[in-house]
């Protein structure tokens, strides 16, 4: 969770105004600063940028005279995106199963926020730690990018980060850190395209990077790049797909349906793959990702 020690969903009640409000609390570890960005965006004609609320922050002593240090931040009421994809088995009967154009439109909203983020901000950010846990939801199913204990400012000139991630511990989430920081690469904005685009996969193949079929001779990207294009089918969410059918009135309609669908997912998964390339300079740029997913979204929308 980064610099984040603990997080606690609350409920608070006022009695004057007869209402509770639900906040989300963040406390920091000892001898860490809480950071003040946090960035969420609405999808379509939504403000890019839009600010994820902060209540109120918090600074004091604990009860055993540490340093305490908390945000208060607005309820996400569906909670994180890793809930929905990966529900406990306790879970699963209560949450609804994202339908396709619902997994499109949260995949749109996370790549604004990084647009936002490494291009349109005061200055160039770098999450550093895009990951399913850190996509919250909100009542409308709006995803908003959060936890930045680990982000960086960087270098406008250079748009990378000055110290090179060789020299600090290399921080971020197994599974989703780009492999050139591993061998000791400047922390970039492509480092956060990659994670994206591993985030991307997990999202329609339902499995995680860190799953068990998973090891050193093959991880989720050549897993799915192996079935792209023709057998793409046969590694996509099974529960993606039983979702979008449905009793159509013929079979020209059904098949009709069908083929939009392929597309979409085609479309889709080859933003995964080339966001996920192990080479930086051949992963796609975010606003191209936003564009072309608005796209792949408008084919599923004339169905």
């Amino acid at each position: 969770m980064g610099c984040l020690e603990k997080a606690y969903n609350h409920l608070l009640t006022f009695p004057c105004y007869r209402k509770s409000f639900c906040h989300r609390v963040l406390v920091f570890a000892e001898g860490t600063q809480p950071t003040k960005i946090q960035v969420s965006t609405k999808s379509g004609l939504r403000q890019l940028g839009k600010s994820y609320k902060i209540i109120t922050a918090c600074s004091g002593v604990d009860f055993r005279g540490n340093d305490f240090k908390a945000l208060v931040l607005e309820f996400m009421e569906n909670g994180s995106l890793e809930k929905w994809l990966h529900p406990k088995v306790n879970e699963r009967s209560s949450m609804r199963i994202l339908n396709l154009e619902q997994r499109v439109s949260i995949a749109i909203d996370v790549a604004s926020a990084l647009d936002y983020l490494h291009h349109h901000s005061p200055v160039p950010i770098v999450h550093c730690d895009l990951k399913p846990s850190n996509i919250l939801l909100d009542d409308d199913m709006t995803a908003h990018v959060s936890d930045f204990g680990l982000a960086k400012f960087l270098s406008e000139s250079t748009n990378s980060f000055s110290i090179s991630a060789s020299l600090v511990a290399i921080k971020g989430s197994v599974g989703y850190i780009a492999p050139e920081y591993g061998l000791g690469s400047e922390i970039s904005t492509g480092g956060d395209v990659y994670s994206y685009g591993i985030l991307l996969l997990e999202m329609f193949t339902g499995k995680r990077p860190t799953g068990e079929i998973f090891n050193e001779s093959l991880d989720l990207h050549q897993f799915v790049e192996t079935a792209f294009p023709t057998q793409i089918m046969n590694i996509i969410d099974p529960r993606l797909i039983q979702k979008e059918e449905y009793e159509s009135i013929n079979d020209i309609q059904q098949r009709s349906k069908r083929s939009k669908i392929l597309e979409c997912l085609i479309s889709v998964i080859s933003i995964g793959l080339q966001c996920s390339n192990r080479l930086p300079q051949e992963r796609m740029r975010t606003g191209d990702i936003v564009k072309n997913l608005t796209a792949a979204r408008e084919i599923i929308c004339r169905v």
